[in-house]
């Protein structure tokens, strides 16, 4: 666990979430699938993302790699799911559909987050396509 202080009111730091998320998914990226090293560096990737509302919460987080992170800029998960597939890349969608069923059932218990509940229903229909 990273020795970064608490947040205040005893919420996880981004670099806490970072571990977190890593300890729950794996050090794996949720978008290519590559093990994270001194040369594969893991970021807090946000599902949601932040400019449609996402929070910075354990729920709506996963490890991805800079380079994945910086390239899907604010694609919807299941676009660039589809787009790091046509990349010839290997992602684990079975995080990605974890991580929404998460924030899913986060919003469902403790409510709020109205802005993204549309968008979080609409991506969970696409995956359940697929």
């Amino acid at each position: 666990m990273s020795t970064r202080p608490m947040h205040p009111y005893g919420a996880p730091s981004g670099a806490q979430r970072l571990v977190l998320a890593m300890d729950r998914d794996g050090p794996f990226c949720v978008w290519c699938s590559r093990e994270f090293s001194d040369l594969v560096r893991p970021t807090r990737e946000h599902v949601v993302p932040r400019v449609k509302g996402g929070p910075s919460i354990p729920e709506n987080e996963v490890a991805a790699c800079a380079r994945c992170n910086r390239e899907r800029g604010h694609a919807s998960p299941v676009q660039w799911l589809d787009e790091v597939v046509a990349r010839g890349r290997t992602p684990r969608p079975e995080v990605l559909e974890a991580s929404l069923r998460r924030l899913a059932d986060h919003i469902e218990r403790h409510g709020g987050l109205r802005r993204i509940r549309g968008y979080l229903a609409t991506e969970l229909r696409k995956l359940d396509k697929r």
